[in-house]
């Protein structure tokens, strides 16, 4: 049987629009066509700002008609949960079990910010030292906000961006990574029939040299929010100037596992969570620090659990790591290993590579200088290192460019209270793994890890203008 390939459609001012120009999206465990993408040409993506400065300017959305299309949005979100999941696991290459996860955390962020759209008040500011003055704020909309974001969550890293933007009442462009655009074009049809307002959500699709850099230059745009590379991250601050960014950006993230900790506890959970969606997360486990005296027992039980990993299909339930984005991306970070072998490093397991599957790698004997070590891995590979205090570790974990989050495994009150004042992230998970997220919470890293943070009322608050507003009550 031929599988019919569906030729999708951009969304701009609430119309599908076609074109000529087109690209592939394959699946990433078998590597057949599963989509045909459009790309924006210069004309298009003109029009999607064009359409979403006149909603900014004249298409009423006020916080009540927000609220209910936002709660809309995530009701029929939920009844197409598992046809969402299924385009995640086939064009992510995300396995189906997380896939599901992730369908289900977009749900949630949406009926957050679903809420947040009904807390917008200003404040009256008290009148200290001037008579005859009234004081008081309002909050609007920042303006037209151009949401760029990642292959890795095609959904809920999309809805993050999109969700508050709305409840603030701004108009959004979304530019979605190449490799998982479908996921957005079903989100904008799950927009249009819940109620978004015409000019409120546009989505174009193509490369980040033509339409991402196309929309950095058109001043038109208020507020970007990106997720990805440092470089790009830096890219695009340098190119927008003093209109706002949120950036999401890199990261190496580390996990201390003191000598107190439930050794067993954290060797499962370490396992898992080093390896989840291929390592192909901004807090993956990358870095595992683990004091001398409990180093032998959990290495045991770390390498047993990793053992027990499976890799393969995404669309098999029992799978736990499936295929990276793609075969050069697998192929960089079989470069990286082998070039820390040559200096010294020494693979556990692992280390091998079939096409676009890298099987989960444990490396010990690391050091600093090294790509897998220094760099975003962004792959399956995670390093052990033994330590003596917990002042060390604390510096081996600081001693990096990024400073995004940070877990700790101990039993110590106080050193629960502690370390987080002496952790150079944005995020301190403490009995858990550096790669823990909960939707609600504020996220957001330092350093080279970015700028701002997400979660529905954070986020929002970089979506919105405080405006100051005083009444001379003698005038």
């Amino acid at each position: 049987m031929v599988q019919t390939i569906e030729k999708q459609k951009l969304f701009i001012n609430g119309d599908w629009v076609s074109t000529d120009d087109t690209y592939k999206i394959y699946n990433k465990y078998t590597g057949g066509v599963f989509a045909e993408i459009p790309k924006a040409s210069y004309q298009l993506v003109d029009q999607a700002v064009e359409a979403a400065v006149h909603a900014h300017k004249k298409v009423p959305f006020t916080p009540e008609q927000r609220h209910k299309v936002l709660l809309r949005v995530a009701e029929l979100l939920k009844q197409n949960l598992d046809d969402f999941a299924d385009t995640i696991a086939q064009e992510g290459g995300k396995p189906i079990t997380d896939a599901k996860v992730e369908v289900s955390r977009s749900v949630a962020t949406f009926l957050m910010a679903a809420d947040e759209a009904k807390k917008l008040v200003g404040e009256i500011i008290p009148n200290y030292n001037v008579e005859g003055r009234f004081l008081y704020t309002i909050k609007k909309p920042v303006g037209v906000v151009a949401a760029i974001t990642p292959f890795n969550f095609p959904l809920n890293l999309v809805v993050h961006k999109v969700a508050p933007a709305l409840a603030a009442g701004n108009p959004v462009i979304i530019k979605p990574a190449t490799d998982t655009a479908t996921t957005s074009i079903k989100l904008c049809k799950i927009l249009e029939e819940a109620g978004v307002p015409k000019g409120y959500v546009q989505c174009v699709t193509g490369g980040g040299s033509t339409v991402g850099e196309q929309l950095l230059n058109d001043e038109r745009i208020a507020h970007y929010t990106f997720t990805g590379s440092p470089g790009i991250g830096k890219h695009i601050q340098k190119t927008i100037g003093l209109r706002k960014a949120t950036l999401e950006l890199g990261s190496n993230s580390a996990t201390i596992v003191h000598s107190d900790a439930d050794v067993e506890q954290a060797a499962v959970k370490l396992a898992k969570m080093a390896f989840v969606n291929a390592g192909q997360v901004c807090i993956s486990v990358q870095r595992i620090f683990v004091q001398k005296a409990v180093e032998e027992q959990f290495m045991k039980a770390f390498l047993q659990h990793v053992a027990e990993l499976k890799v393969g299909d995404p669309l098999d339930p029992e799978t736990n790591v499936g295929p990276m984005i793609s075969e050069k991306e697998a192929i960089r970070i079989e470069e990286w290993v082998n070039e820390a072998k040559e200096a010294g490093a020494i693979v556990l397991t692992g280390g091998k590579r079939n096409g676009n599957i890298f099987d989960p790698t444990v490396l010990v004997n690391v050091k600093k200088g090294m790509k897998v070590v220094d760099e975003e891995v962004f792959a399956p590979v995670v390093s052990v290192t033994a330590y003596d205090t917990i002042e060390e570790a604390i510096d081996l974990v600081n001693d990096s460019k990024y400073g995004l989050q940070a877990g700790v495994y101990t039993k110590d009150m106080n050193l629960s209270f502690k370390i987080p004042y002496l952790l150079e992230v944005g995020g301190v998970i403490i009995n858990d793994t550096c790669c823990f997220r909960t939707d609600q919470m504020p996220y957001g890293g330092v350093k080279e890890s970015g700028n701002g943070k997400e979660g529905p009322a954070y986020a929002i608050q970089e979506l919105i203008e405080t405006v100051t507003v005083v009444i001379n009550l003698e005038g």
